[in-house]
């Protein structure tokens, strides 16, 4: 495959799932004259709804991203949305074959995954942009430029809470949901910090990024995983984490609860607060003089300005990287962190666990109710002595930079 001038040629790995609706955007809200699908990587491809498409469009099928580098064909950008596990190997191997990547959230599931990812991606002169959407809003980069800039003040705390109940389809559509390891022996770390609420963690970092393209760096730790679902990892996580700054960061997340909720957040800072999803959904400043800023809606751009931020990028000497591997880092940094700050997952109490057949779900009695007040007095579950709670130990991620900690 040949590149033509100015239009960037996207291999696409993964057109299943949340593969699909990049696969969607790609051929039907970016101009062929910009972008051009020229392989697809997925050993299920013809289970995707565009599968009929890509044959029409003669694009070129394969199992493994190596097969379409070995048959002699090219791509500026690569385009990764692969199980977790897979997010490593992927991008490690576009980055040796000459291709800039665009890896969905989250980076991977191990630290040293990532600092791999980053020697890599300097020794081939590339890029990798992480998609985590909100990154590339105009609401949140209007944010983290004013809290660059001191508008703000020094920052306090931030806490984060988003409770997503799940039904036990989640846990069935792959071989991988819920397990700290796949088939293969391989890390995969998914959980609520890791996946679905990856966004909300990664955010609270993000946003207090001493540049426009870096993000906070937590320092220490410490965590409560449980879980409600049969399942071998957590469904509600719960952790503080301080920066090196000495910020604090809360985060209250779920999937085994009976009610929705969020995501919200509330930011606090020296010369007020900053909050989303607690009075609506706009991302809004209320200063201690009495006067208000209002940032927008965070998803109010397009899901897959991402997407096309790549494409644009993909053709200039020198692009900007608004999120990359060093600014996606934090996460994955301090979803280790928690991991090994808890030890072993604690199972909810059999007596607050409800199953219900009908809606094909489990969740744990009360939880959510719980987790709002921890939420609202900035504190742990075992800080309140709930029953069901138990304390993880204080980890230090000072020099921490392998999962796990040797």
């Amino acid at each position: 495959m040949t590149k033509n001038k100015g239009k960037t040629s996207v291999l696409m790995v993964g057109i299943g799932g949340y593969g699909y609706y990049y696969t969607l955007t790609l051929l039907n809200e970016i101009s062929p004259d910009e972008a051009e699908l020229v392989g697809v990587i997925d050993p299920m491809a013809e289970k995707s709804p565009i599968f009929e498409k890509i044959k029409e469009m003669k694009v070129p099928v394969f199992d493994e991203i190596e097969q379409f580098y070995s048959a002699g064909h090219t791509a500026d950008l690569v385009v990764i949305s692969s199980p977790i596990q897979y997010h490593f190997p992927q991008t490690k191997t576009a980055l040796e074959n000459g291709s800039h990547v665009l890896l969905d959230k989250p980076i991977g599931a191990t630290v040293q995954e990532v600092d791999e990812l980053i020697r890599i991606r300097d020794l081939h002169k590339r890029w990798v942009m992480v998609g985590y959407q909100w990154s590339y809003s105009q609401a949140i980069q209007n944010l983290k430029s004013d809290i660059m800039n001191g508008v703000l003040g020094k920052p306090v705390r931030l806490k984060s809470f988003c409770l997503w109940p799940r039904k036990d389809d989640y846990y069935q559509r792959n071989n991988w949901a819920g397990k700290m390891k796949d088939a293969q022996g391989r890390w995969v770390l998914d959980s609520p910090v890791n996946n679905a609420l990856a966004h909300f963690v990664h955010n609270m970092f993000y946003v207090l990024g001493k540049e426009k393209g870096s993000s906070a760096v937590p320092e220490k730790v410490q965590a409560e995983c449980y879980r409600a679902n049969p399942i071998e990892n957590y469904d509600t996580g719960i952790f503080r984490a301080t920066t090196t700054d000495g910020t604090e960061i809360l985060f209250y997340g779920a999937h085994g609860i009976f009610n929705k909720i969020g995501p919200k957040f509330r930011f606090e800072f020296e010369k007020g607060f900053v909050t989303y999803g607690e009075f609506d959904e706009n991302l809004t400043a209320y200063f201690k003089d009495g006067s208000r800023k209002s940032y927008g809606d965070p998803n109010a751009d397009h899901q897959f300005l991402k997407l096309m931020k790549a494409v644009e990028a993909a053709q200039q000497e020198d692009p900007e990287i608004v999120c990359g591997l060093e600014a996606a880092r934090s996460q994955t940094l301090c979803m280790n962190g928690v991991q090994e700050s808890v030890g072993s997952v604690v199972p909810f109490p059999e007596e607050i666990i409800v199953r219900d057949d009908t809606d094909q779900r489990y969740w744990a009695q009360n939880v959510d109710y719980d987790l709002c007040e921890c939420y609202r007095l900035n504190a742990l579950p075992s800080e309140l002595k709930l029953s069901w709670a138990k304390a993880g130990e204080v980890l230090d991620l000072k020099n921490y930079d392998h999962f796990p900690k040797k």
